[in-house]
């Protein structure tokens, strides 16, 4: 080996060393932070502060019907529903109608019991919570001005956007959704430990109302207004009281925060749960926000929510923080292919979680298929 090539790697492993130093040294802040935990991964829920969401002393539980581990034919072939998340990293796979459990399976070592993040799909739950504000009037409408909430955002473009355009992701909003650089707006909202400076910072690129572009800083700006008018109750304490506990949810989950001491719930991901307490979210969704005879998330607003919207520069296939599909059903979506999947037409519902969503690239485009076999 030369002297060069031997000096070379000393610089090399000196210089990676003092990386790994500094990221432990520091790992209260965001630069340590993302060196230390990069990248996202399903095990994320161990790593940051959360508030706790408690199990039901009284859980809802679904029926059990016969497990029925279809064969369906995909690109390899006929494949079991087991063999097809077997081998596509699928940690956990439900498939409920009529209230039955059709399938559940759980795989790589997980049980019923493993809690998995979120990640976007929370984004679902947070347009459940403002639909939930406007109905007890801490919320005028959707319509209403940013502005009326958070009169401290600092560029001044914000009094021409409204809570509508942030649920529609129409705010204009400059975020940069990238998470491959500690210094993207995305990734300092994730590692990051003062989320409510960091929306006040936030500017517009574009007139709100002009073009849809998916940016998690929009549902956390919704978080921010959330926190605001529930005055004093966190936003976990408010999903606890207005769905968590009425859902009857049969473990005990979390929603990250961004610091122990004063912390802010990750508005645009970060929930932490088990699959059949996933798939009784999407179960008040297909009621239209009914559960057990009791209206919990207001009608007009599920239903709203669940459509294509009809307002300036949407998105056919998003409104109000859901994804829709051309069949006419509707899903709460993640990082890693984590997913809630609602036919109201076969009154089904999927929950996929997952570590990545391996080679099966178009989870929703299989959830179609699949909902044909039920």
């Amino acid at each position: 080996m030369s002297a060069r090539f031997s000096t070379r790697r000393i610089v090399l492993y000196t210089l990676l060393a003092a990386a790994i130093i500094f990221a432990l040294t520091f790992d209260s802040c965001l630069m340590g932070r993302y060196f230390v935990y990069n990248f996202s991964d399903i095990g994320d829920h161990e790593k940051f502060d959360n508030r706790t969401l408690q199990k039901s002393a009284q859980p809802f539980q679904f029926k059990r019907g016969s497990n029925q581990d279809l064969a369906i034919r995909t690109g390899r072939g006929l494949q079991t529903l087991s063999q097809i998340n077997n081998d596509n990293d699928s940690r956990a796979f439900l498939v409920i109608r009529n209230d039955s459990i059709l399938y559940e399976g759980y795989f790589k070592g997980y049980t019923d019991s493993n809690a998995v993040p979120s990640f976007s799909m929370a984004k679902s739950f947070t347009s459940a919570l403002i639909g939930c504000a406007i109905a007890d009037g801490l919320i005028g409408g959707a319509d209403d001005k940013v502005t009326k909430y958070l009169p401290d955002l600092k560029d001044p473009s914000w009094n021409q956007v409204s809570l509508r355009h942030l649920l529609n992701m129409t705010s204009g909003m400059d975020f940069d959704e990238g998470y491959y650089s500690p210094f993207t707006e995305a990734a300092s909202f994730y590692y990051g430990r003062n989320l409510r400076e960091r929306i006040l910072d936030l500017k517009t690129k574009r007139p709100a109302g002009q073009q849809w572009e998916y940016v998690s800083g929009s549902t956390q700006m919704l978080g921010l207004v959330l926190e605001r008018v529930l005055k004093g109750e966190s936003i976990t304490a408010y999903l606890q009281r207005k769905i968590w506990t009425p859902l009857g949810m049969e473990f005990d989950a979390g929603w990250s925060i961004d610091d122990k001491k004063t912390g802010m719930e990750k508005t645009f991901c970060c929930i932490n749960a088990r699959a059949r307490d996933y798939a009784k979210f999407g179960r008040l969704y297909l009621n239209k926000g009914l559960w057990e005879g009791k209206q919990l998330v207001p009608e007009n607003w599920v239903i709203e929510s669940t459509k294509p919207g009809t307002a300036p520069g949407c998105d056919p296939q998003y409104h109000f923080q859901w994804w829709l599909r051309p069949n006419g059903a509707f899903l709460a979506r993640g990082h890693l292919g984590q997913y809630v999947y609602v036919d109201r037409k076969k009154n089904l519902i999927l929950v996929r979680l997952g570590a990545s969503r391996g080679e099966l690239d178009d989870w929703p485009g299989f959830f179609d298929i699949l909902s044909k076999y039920y």
